[in-house]
């Protein structure tokens, strides 16, 4: 079905890339935002929770020319700087080599970025101040509620990138298989200011206080401050209120920031308690008579933060509709058929690895056990280079489908235990085994 004019839903990370995407393609594409524009009020106080954009993300923006603008307003991570309550600090590396980065990027920095990308390609119209109240998902009919009234449009597609709490999702809940999972924890952001001009901490790491049922994590800016996101049970938060009670508990369980923090009291009673949501659902797209209405990103498949993927995953929804209208020819119904069923297995695979990621950070890297099995799992990597890589090396510096993550790291693992098994575990007997499940 050819749509003469697409309406993107939401102005963030992936309704800004969407919409460059579809617009380059020659499309006229309107793109609604409830929000006033970002980029003249600011991003809102504790809320930013800094990204970890990697190969997926720096892919997806290879495809609209910003990723070497990006990279150049990121920090690389190369690894995790483990902080335990005792003292001292401890450098574990993503990969196996030391080599590989993850990027620190200030989640509103780069929407900016994409959405003056986004204003500039033709055929892109942006509207801020527009917030949906009413779909009607079988006509195609949209209402707005904007600053000067309300706003009806009519058009053949409408794609849903507005969020984890999506009004365009609750408006097509007919036939919809879906679910929101809430874990106990919320999350609160803090800062650590630079130090005479300088990082109080090694920027070239993501930092993580683990504390068994609870964590912080700290990325790099480029003004040298620190952002800090505590994962705590509400429990917790809600139990600390008085300034003397706040700095006593930060004093016993995370004491090496304190003198870090010297707002620490002012934002941990200011700034807003997050909730950290899994959202899945289905189908992601709904046709009706005259309108085909697709879910994109966090409207689709919300996830936890805890693997860094959420805004890498969403680019990737963007990238697969584009190609999926490029091996459809533009048919909008045929492509977007194609996207949902590619992306739902591959979604729901990192839904899973992301929640699992929040036990390692908050509780294993604290194990002496565990700690040794990443050791070993890098000395095979090295060894085996390209034919042993570990889960986090595949999700995080490669665009192997996550669906797919599981059962590559299932055949090494057969391939290691056959080879031990007939006592052939030196290089030669484990490359052989690998080499053979691989072809």
């Amino acid at each position: 079905m050819p749509a003469e004019r697409v309406v993107v839903v939401g102005a963030g990370l992936a309704g800004s890339l969407l919409a460059t995407l579809l617009g380059r393609r020659g499309m006229a594409v309107t793109v609604y935002e409830r929000r006033s524009d970002p980029r003249v009020t600011g991003a809102e106080r504790g809320r930013s929770i800094n990204l970890a954009i990697s190969a997926r993300g720096l892919d997806a923006l290879e495809h609209v020319g910003l990723r070497e603008r990006s990279l150049a307003r990121a920090l690389p991570m190369h690894g995790r700087m483990v902080h335990p309550v005792s003292g001292g600090q401890s450098f574990r590396p993503y990969s196996a080599d030391g080599q590989r980065a993850i990027n620190s990027i200030s989640r509103a920095e780069l929407n900016h970025s994409l959405l003056e990308t986004a204003e500039q390609t033709p055929g892109v119209t942006l509207r801020f101040g527009h917030r949906l109240v009413e779909l009607d998902a079988a006509t195609g009919r949209l209402t707005f509620q904007t600053p000067d009234g309300t706003l009806a449009e009519q058009v053949g597609v409408v794609l849903a990138s507005d969020g984890s709490y999506s009004a365009t999702r609750q408006a097509v809940t007919h036939g919809l298989d879906y679910s929101q999972d809430y874990l106990e924890h919320g999350y609160k952001e803090l800062s650590i200011p630079a130090r005479g001009g300088e990082f109080a901490l090694d920027p070239d790491a993501l930092h993580i206080w683990p504390r068994g049922s609870a964590m912080m994590i700290a990325l790099p800016n480029l003004d040298r401050s620190f952002t800090c996101t505590l994962f705590w049970p509400r429990a917790e938060f809600e139990a600390l209120r008085a300034s003397a009670a706040i700095e006593a508990y930060f004093g016993a369980r995370y004491p090496d920031i304190v003198d870090l923090t010297p707002s620490l009291v002012e934002d941990f009673t200011h700034n807003p308690v997050g909730s950290l949501v899994t959202v899945r659902c289905w189908p992601w797209v709904h046709a009706g008579e005259g309108c085909t209405v697709a879910l994109v990103g966090d409207a689709a498949h919300a996830i936890v933060p805890f693997f860094g993927q959420g805004a890498n995953c969403a680019f990737e929804d963007c990238i697969e509709i584009d190609r999926c209208l490029t091996e459809n020819g533009g048919d909008w119904d045929r492509a977007l058929a194609v996207y949902q069923h590619r992306r739902k297995a591959n979604c729901d695979a990192i839904a899973e690895m992301a929640l699992d990621n929040f036990v390692e950070m908050r509780d294993k890297v604290n194990s002496r056990a565990f700690q040794l099995k990443t050791a070993a799992l890098h000395a095979l990597e090295r060894r085996l280079a390209g034919r042993y890589v570990s889960r986090y090396e595949l999700v995080s510096f490669s665009t192997m489908p996550y669906a797919q993550i599981a059962g590559r790291i299932r055949r090494q693992n057969i391939a290691l235990a056959a080879a031990a098994g007939v006592g052939a575990l030196g290089a030669l007997g484990v490359a052989g085994a690998l080499r053979q499940l691989r072809s």
